[in-house]
């Protein structure tokens, strides 16, 4: 299905695509200073018309509204990853398994899938499925890891954060390399499960599946990253990990350089034409069929985001584009191999051309689509169920079911008849530029946002 399409590095359209449940841990006002186009009788915008500023309550993108607390006021705070780091070597060191103060929570991953289990909500009718993280004391991954490959020292543990209300530090560890661990999570019922998988099957009302979603994929990006920057770029010497994992320094000392997280900005954007009628959106040729979206594109350096936004759209569909308006933006952890966070912004984009030009080695097609056909593609779409079906079969994963339901089935309508066209899902912050644009409505003149079930974001 779409949402399990994997990104060239050539290309940042399938992250733009497969980017993000836009859903909530908690709400936010973010105020969107963007264009509200005044309809007037097919006539083209001109700038003094971008002058409306609104306020639009947004929940947070999926992988974004970690919960966890990432910074203490002072280093001596036994949260902090400078007390949490000298804590966590005393009892490493011990060889004890009492509980400390404060707990410690380690969250193992291999080849860069979360552990997870899955549990089912007695009260639905047939039980409804939910993910969860599987979290383990220090003592059970000591338990865990004594006889296997991965040596749990300080070094191989990675510091995420804290919760001081429930005083617990937390912590991501790679087990990749331990042999016999799955059959030994699978007979608790815990399994490694795909962070797309698990980010598709997350219910986006329910605030804490999707903080947990922002903890693994924080926790992904940075064991990915540590394992991309096992060596100095400068001089090639091994990488040292340092400040309990949140960065690294070079080993060799005539070097010494300090290496932090990496971050690699995209960005992805709606092209709206001149008289805000229809919108640009294309298709590449690994998509599903009759799925449509945004275009999207990485910054070159030295290049503003605005200025990215021009270069690609020109660049993949020959449509060159004026102003340029932020709308949100949205970390995305599970990206290719070598990127391990990327971080996608979006815009609204107004185009000055019309005539499309596509670049066939970008995209496979680019089409001026109406109003009311990007309308219709939100409609038929069944984000919902497709969330239920991956929630099944992370649940038949957890519970050793090597064949779940299919996750790729493809959108249809009422009448059961393959819908013409479809967009990207909640889960993707493609389909909220999307559907912000598709949903206005014309209120004593002025273009605003419409509320419509399902897909626009003030309804999720």
């Amino acid at each position: 299905m779409f949402f399990l399409l994997s990104l060239s590095s050539t290309s940042a359209a399938g992250a733009a695509i497969a980017a993000s449940n836009f859903i909530s841990l908690s709400k936010k006002t973010l105020s969107l200073h963007y264009l509200s186009l005044i309809k007037t009788a097919r006539k083209p915008y001109s700038c003094s018309q971008f002058s409306t500023t609104m306020s639009i309550n947004l929940n947070s993108h999926a992988f974004a509204g970690n919960p966890i607390r990432l910074n203490t006021p002072k280093s001596s705070d036994p949260f902090s990853p400078t007390s949490a780091f000298q804590t966590l070597k005393t009892l490493l060191l011990s060889h004890t398994h009492e509980p400390s103060s404060p707990d410690f929570k380690v969250l193992p991953f291999r080849k860069g899938r979360p552990l997870a289990g899955s549990v089912c909500d007695a009260s639905g009718s047939g039980g409804k499925p939910s993910w969860h993280l599987g979290w383990l004391s220090l003592g059970e991954c000591r338990a865990f890891l004594e006889n296997s490959e991965v040596n749990l020292n300080e070094d191989s543990l990675v510091y995420l954060g804290f919760t001081a209300e429930d005083d617990v530090v937390y912590w991501a560890i790679d087990v990749s390399e331990a042999t016999g661990l799955v059959s030994e999570f699978g007979a608790r019922q815990f399994c490694f499960v795909e962070l797309r998988t698990l980010m598709v099957a997350t219910d986006w009302i329910d605030a804490k599946a999707m903080g947990e979603l922002a903890v693994a994929g924080h926790a992904r990006a940075l064991l990915e990253w540590h394992t991309s920057s096992r060596f100095c770029g400068y001089c090639g010497a091994k990488t040292v990990p340092m400040d309990a994992g949140r960065r690294k320094s070079c080993s060799n000392e005539l070097c010494k350089r300090r290496v932090y997280p990496r971050v690699d900005p995209v960005v992805i954007m709606l092209v709206i034409d001149k008289e805000n009628d229809r919108a640009l959106l294309s298709r590449q040729s690994r998509f599903v069929p009759r799925m449509w979206s945004c275009l999207a594109g990485f910054i070159e350096p030295g290049e503003s985001l605005e200025e990215a936004v021009r270069r690609e759209t020109w660049e993949e569909a020959g449509i060159e584009v004026g102003e340029v308006v932020y709308h949100s933006s949205q970390p995305w952890p599970v990206g290719p191999s070598g990127i391990p966070c990327q971080l996608m912004v979006g815009f609204f984009a107004y185009a000055k051309s019309l005539e499309i030009n596509v670049d066939k080695e970008e995209l496979e097609d680019a089409k001026w689509h109406s109003r009311e056909d990007v309308k219709k593609a939100l409609t038929f779409a069944e984000y919902k169920k497709a969330q239920r079906t991956a929630a099944d079969r992370v649940d038949q994963i957890c519970k050793g079911v090597e064949k779940g339901q299919n996750l790729s089935a493809d959108f249809s309508v009422e009448s059961g008849e393959l819908a013409s066209m479809f967009i990207p899902g909640p889960f993707a912050i493609a389909h909220h530029l999307i559907s912000s644009w598709a949903n206005q409505v014309v209120v004593n003149g002025a273009e605003t946002h419409g509320k419509q079930p399902g897909s626009s974001l003030s309804s999720l």
